[in-house]
């Protein structure tokens, strides 16, 4: 039997799916075992109890720090939020000044002076010259816009300098930013209150102290600074509150101040030079030493050109250029002037004015220089080398507005000793035109005979007197003139004790001479004191007819913005004190003094002049007052410390001074005479002592009788007493 199924395929089932073969089934993935690190084996002994006692440390270390600076930072950071809420608005922080200030302008109009705080304006980051702004920058704090207040950076480098120089870590160096200087400047905001008891100088060092504390509230508030204010406002206060010396607060100020120009017009050099101030206002000062300062601004330069602030052509023209004073910055004219100015007017628009005041004076430049270079003339070229003496100009109008005055021989200062106007000192024979004067004005001529003879007054408590004149000779009768022409000492004594000394004490004080007069006979030869304001604005008087002259600087006051000024001149022409026909002859009478007496030496350019000489007793003072037409001008001569002149007289020195002064003055200025008379009689001058038993019938003979009656005419030898001297040439 066969096998059916030989050869044949096995039966399977047919696929639903039509497909041939079956797919198997992806067998599914597994997870990767997670293996452990086997645990290293814990150390055994002493050295495995050190390895994790340490790491229990470091670990406890790490944590305690890490919570601590989350506090320390959240304090600060909640420190800060405060701070920056207690912060003004901007424009509250422009201008912190204390006192105002007091710009001064001279007749024409042109600023030649500036007192107190000087704040020009507010200027911003966006309207100040882009030079200013980087050479500020490049100065102070090259990261200025990168940091956030504070530069660690900075600190570290500083508190390394500080310590490399043997200070300490806070001392020196600061490494401040710009922003802390500013929270320096801001006093941290505390603002100075004078009802503490504390000076403005107390408070700003006090707001400079460089403590731990200090610093640590001043990062504070820069940060709070920082969070409250932009970059530019923060740079804008700076620009506006930092002192830059010569009173200038702020760089318009000091702008104004050095350039005479706007701070957003300064150039690459300017810039420079105002930036350099930072770092020491005075010191720097280009008032002070325009070549100091100009060294400091060619360093800023070169941090500029590093800086990329400047090209190599814009730093080289800034080299080769360097930036100097305005011509009012440069001549810094009338210091002694605006010094009187000051403290002539009215205290609380003045030395202690909280306003900003603009004067307007009677300074004329132009006089103040000759003035200024009158006396550098003649020190530098009749002065022996190296003398400390010293001297003092003023010249006024008729009307005493004062147009110059130099207080001492280094007129490029402020705040200094003012001879002119604070020097005490006995006005010698500058006095004797007050005694003429008074005679004048009870009807003497200057015709009148005067007997010049020996003299001996006994003065009750002092003893006998007697007075002599500076040659020690006598001339016998002379005129009143001639004997002011000579400087005569005992004609001037004889008429103040027949006129009567309280009618020449009248006189004086009615011309202007407050200060107090002898009471002794001494009075007639200058034995009292004056200063050389008081006694040219005295001889003034005579030149303007016989009226008292108040001297005076201010024109007109007002305050910064308005137009109405608050107050106007202060002085000028008063009452009369001599009748006009005998103030006239009276300059007739000094007209002598310089045309053929002892005033000589200060005839120029054939003007007519009159004045007065003036030496006091030992050659201490010497003096020389006079006037043309135009001017009167004042001269004293001396030593600080009365130390005796050697070989000067009124007459001479003193009188070379005002004729190079007054020569400048008058250069291309027209002849104007004297208003002065000749007397109307002429009488004939005895050249010997009358007889006593003559009758007189002048009232000169009358007083020179009177006189030889009540005084005698006796010559003793003897010398005045230490309290009361005579007057010399």
């Amino acid at each position: 039997m066969s096998n059916s199924t030989r050869g044949k395929r096995p039966l399977v089932a047919e696929k639903r799916s039509g497909s041939t073969s079956r797919k198997k089934p992806t067998p599914a993935r597994k997870r990767p075992v997670k293996r452990r690190k086997p645990a290293p084996p814990r150390r055994g002994g002493i050295s495995g109890v050190f390895s994790r006692l340490f790491r229990f440390i470091g670990r406890l270390i790490w944590g305690v720090t890490w919570r601590g600076t989350l506090i320390v930072a959240l304090i600060i950071g909640l420190w800060v939020g405060y701070t920056a809420t207690t912060l003004p608005d901007l424009e509250e922080l422009l201008d912190g000044r204390a006192r105002g200030s007091v710009t001064m302008k001279d007749y024409k109009g042109q600023t030649f002076a500036w007192r107190g705080d000087q704040f020009g304006g507010v200027v911003t980051a966006q309207t100040v010259s882009p030079h200013l702004r980087n050479a500020i920058i490049a100065t102070e704090d090259k990261r200025f816009y990168k940091h956030l207040g504070v530069s660690p950076r900075g600190i570290a480098s500083a508190v390394s300098i500080n310590l490399r120089e043997g200070r300490g870590p806070l001392e020196g160096h600061g490494g401040s930013t710009i922003t802390q200087q500013v929270a320096k400047l801001l006093c941290l905001g505390t603002p100075y209150d004078p009802a503490t008891g504390q000076t403005e100088k107390e408070y700003e060092q006090e707001c400079r102290r460089s403590t731990l504390k200090r610093k640590i509230d001043e990062a504070v508030y820069a940060l709070a600074m920082e969070a409250k204010y932009s970059k530019d406002d923060i740079l804008t206060v700076y620009m506006n509150r930092a002192f830059l010396g010569a009173g200038a607060r702020g760089f318009e100020a000091a702008s104004q101040r050095y350039f005479g120009k706007s701070a957003a017009t300064v150039n690459p050099a300017e810039a420079a030079m105002l930036a350099g101030l930072l770092v020491a206002p005075t010191r720097f000062a280009p008032t002070n030493d325009l070549a100091r300062s100009q060294n400091r601004a060619a360093t800023i330069i070169r941090l500029m050109n590093e800086q990329g602030y400047l090209n190599e052509t814009e730093a080289q023209q800034a080299q080769a250029n360097p930036a100097v004073l305005s011509e009012a910055a440069a001549a810094r004219a009338g210091g002694y002037f605006a010094d009187w100015v000051m403290s002539s007017g009215p205290e609380f628009f003045t030395r202690k004015t909280t306003e900003d005041v603009i004067i307007r004076t009677t300074l004329d430049q132009r006089i103040q220089r000759a003035a200024e270079d009158g006396l550098k003339w003649v020190f530098e070229n009749k002065v022996r080398p190296g003398s400390n003496a010293q001297a003092a100009i003023v010249v006024m109008d008729a009307d005493g507005a004062v147009r110059a005055m130099v207080g001492g021989r280094d007129n490029q200062v402020a705040g200094a000793f003012n001879r002119a106007t604070q020097a005490l000192r006995q006005t010698g024979s500058a006095f004797k035109p007050f005694v003429y004067a008074t005679a004048l004005d009870l009807g003497a001529s200057p015709l009148d005979p005067i007997n010049d003879a020996p003299l001996t007054i006994d003065i009750p408590g002092s003893g006998p007197w007697s007075p002599k004149n500076y040659t020690n000779d006598y001339l016998g009768n002379v005129t009143f003139a001639k004997a002011l022409e000579e400087s005569l000492n005992i004609p001037a004594v004889k008429i103040s004790e027949q006129v009567g000394r309280e009618n020449v004490r009248t006189v004086a004080s009615g011309f202007g001479i407050e200060s107090d007069l002898a009471a002794g006979p001494a009075l007639a030869l200058g034995a009292s004191e004056s200063t050389l304001i008081e006694m040219t604005g005295a001889y003034a008087g005579f030149l303007n007819g016989g009226s008292s002259v108040t001297p005076y600087g201010l024109i007109e006051l007002r305050l910064l913005g308005d137009d109405a000024p608050l107050m106007g001149t202060g002085g000028g022409i008063g009452e009369r004190v001599i009748q006009q026909d005998a103030a006239r002859q009276l300059v007739w009478m000094m007209e002598k003094v310089v045309s053929e007496g002892t005033g000589a030496r200060a005839q120029f350019g054939g003007r007519e002049i009159a004045g007065k000489t003036g030496t006091t007793q030992a050659a201490r003072d010497a003096w020389f007052i006079g006037f043309t037409g135009d001017y009167v001008a004042g001269v004293w001569m001396g030593y600080d410390d009365n130390t005796p002149l050697t070989g000067v007289t009124g007459g001479g020195l003193p009188t070379e001074i005002w004729r190079e002064v007054m020569m400048r003055v008058h250069e291309g200025l027209p002849q104007t005479p004297l208003p002065m008379d000749a007397p109307r009689a002429t009488q004939q001058v005895v050249d010997a002592p009358a007889p006593r038993q003559q009758q007189p019938t002048t009232t000169e003979g009358i007083i020179n009788n009177l006189l030889r009656d009540i005084l005698g005419g006796g010559g003793s030898n003897s010398q005045p007493p230490p309290e009361v001297r005579g007057g010399d040439r």
